[in-house]
């Protein structure tokens, strides 16, 4: 693979454009692993601030699965580039902002937020520790 540093500015837009902002790799993990649980709920509901990932509307919950580079996290993946700093630090400072507002507007709303890092799904190394997680996340201690 190419060293990041030195794409070219057309690669690096092709390379970006293949992201998905839905149906992510970790996103359907965590999906595959609520269903296993039992658990029925919604996607990506667009009636609702930041149009969120998974909605349990029986447990008035929401499970937001964020990318850390997008959304800021604080692990080593959600690092700000060094490239096109001028563009980016605005971008992804804008991203968070968004992402505390939606959070805001949907716990006025009466729900409960709950969010996992794209970094955490690859450690978790089997499907029982994930839903062990998950379980743990809406307040159940076995089901």
């Amino acid at each position: 693979m190419t060293n990041p540093e030195f794409i070219t500015t057309p690669a690096r837009s092709a390379q970006m454009s293949r992201i998905r902002s839905k149906n992510t790799k970790p996103e359907i993990r965590v999906r595959k692993a609520l269903h296993r649980l039992g658990f029925r709920f919604r996607l990506h509901v667009r009636g609702l601030p930041g149009c969120p990932d998974v909605v349990l509307p029986k447990y008035s919950t929401i499970i937001q699965v964020k990318g850390c580079f997008w959304h800021g996290h604080s692990c080593g993946d959600g690092r700000m580039p060094k490239a096109n700093s001028e563009y980016w630090i605005p971008k992804l400072n804008r991203n968070k902002e968004r992402d505390r507002s939606n959070e805001h507007k949907l716990r006025r709303l009466g729900w409960s937020v709950r969010t996992i890092w794209e970094c955490r799904i690859p450690e978790i190394d089997n499907d029982e520790k994930l839903e062990a997680l998950l379980l743990s996340m809406l307040g159940f201690r076995s089901f």
